[in-house]
């Protein structure tokens, strides 16, 4: 392990990575898989925490990632999802057809903690409390690694490549010059409580849809028998005064016996990116994975595992790049094209499908939950789910029409 107070002036290594959060983790553990010196920087002095995040997460990623299940950082183990209608009605989606969010609740400062021990067991040095406050670039203005600041003393890091992973707020991205500016309608400001006292079933996660949740939803992820993170996503162009997020949850927790019982033992707030995929994640030198590369689900808000896939295929190519000694953007953007190829085509869908859900009515939520009720939804296609819309209320689907 290396120390900041141990270190003079500079060190080297092959590949820096800022943010451990499961994107970065990931990365680092990749790279140093593939025989490259890895640090790994974490701002915070404890990692996995704190916890803005709903922390629910499909199992098939879980295996694909060679990631094994732990019943220490498994809070609770769902069978899907049940979708409410503002009136009330529920259709359910199994495990399989809910989503990356869905599978796993997980304690999320364990889960991530877990991924950062994974990537030491590779090799990867760590150092937290310890923030990257710049690029270093050479005498030819290439990025050459990251100028560091920890517990009050600068260093520098220098490094073939640098991988940014430093979340929502990057600034590793602005200062490599790739353009991930968001505008209002592409964030949603979020709110969750931890409660415990509630009163549901623990093997289904809720989302609630509607003018509860202007231009977003209010999610239930169930941690045991009698706890949950209740939190809400608002666009933000749709708040109009400072604590409307708030207002929103506690207004809608009021409405439902079952969660207002509850007690909060934890609150936090965040922000999340809902945007389409940017048009570049690399620079040379310079790699953004998870949110930093805004590879957050539009629909959903969830971004555990796309970070985890975007990790991987970063850390690879990071090692590739170096050995082969080409770490220029054309090269790098290898990984752009890969982590593309996984992922593109779910997000560009979802952006689009938000898009059109943002300007639906209760009135249509309601029609579509109602035309789809009594359906356990895992094999039923598309087309499926369009006939029995069509069937009860066949002037929702003009509705849809831009969507579909």
């Amino acid at each position: 392990m290396r120390f900041p107070e141990d270190i003079q002036d500079s060190v080297e290594y092959d590949v820096v990575i800022v943010g451990a959060g499961p994107a970065g983790s990931t990365a680092a553990r990749y790279a140093a898989m593939n025989g490259m010196r890895a640090l790994l920087i974490e701002k915070r002095q404890d990692i996995g925490t704190p916890v803005r995040c709903g922390e629910g997460i499909a199992k098939t990623w879980l295996d694909k990632m060679g990631i094994p299940p732990n019943p220490e950082w498994i809070a609770n183990e769902v069978k899907g999802a049940k979708i409410i209608s503002p009136d009330g009605h529920v259709v359910r989606l199994t495990e399989k057809m809910a989503g990356n969010e869905v599978g796993y609740v997980v304690k999320r400062e364990l889960f991530d903690k877990e991924l950062v021990k994974m990537a030491i067991k590779e090799g990867v040095e760590v150092m937290v409390k310890t923030s990257a406050i710049g690029l270093l670039r050479d005498e030819n203005g290439e990025v050459s690694g990251i100028r560091a600041r920890s517990m009050g003393k600068e260093f520098d890091v220098h490094a073939k490549i640098v991988i940014g992973a430093d979340g929502f707020e990057s600034m590793v991205g602005s200062w490599a010059g790739i353009n991930t500016r968001l505008g209002l309608s592409d964030i949603n400001t979020c709110y969750q409580y931890h409660l415990v006292g509630i009163d549901m079933d623990p093997n289904f996660n809720e989302f609630y849809v509607g003018s509860d949740a202007p231009g977003g939803y209010v999610w239930v992820f169930v941690k045991g028998k009698d706890e949950a993170n209740v939190g809400i996503g608002l666009q933000a162009s749709q708040l109009k005064n400072k604590g409307d997020v708030k207002r929103c949850l506690n207004a809608f927790i009021a409405k439902h016996p079952h969660l207002a019982k509850g007690k909060p033992i934890e609150e936090v707030a965040g922000a999340v990116s809902v945007c389409a995929p940017i048009d570049r994640t690399v620079a040379d030198h310079v790699m953004l994975v998870g949110d930093s590369a805004r590879l957050i689900d539009p629909m959903t808000g969830g971004g555990i595992i796309n970070a985890i896939i975007s990790g991987k295929i970063a850390g690879k190519v990071a090692a590739e790049a170096v050995k082969k000694g080409d770490c220029s953007e054309i090269f790098l953007m290898k990984y752009d094209e890969e982590w593309r190829e996984e992922l593109e085509d779910r997000l560009l869908r979802n952006f689009i499908a938000k898009e059109k859900l943002v300007e639906l009515s209760d009135d249509i939520f309601n029609k579509i939950i109602h035309a789809l009720e009594g359906y356990e939804i895992e094999k039923i296609t598309t087309l499926d789910i369009l006939r029995a819309v069509q069937e009860r209320y066949p002037e929702v689907i003009e509705e849809l029409e831009d969507l579909l």
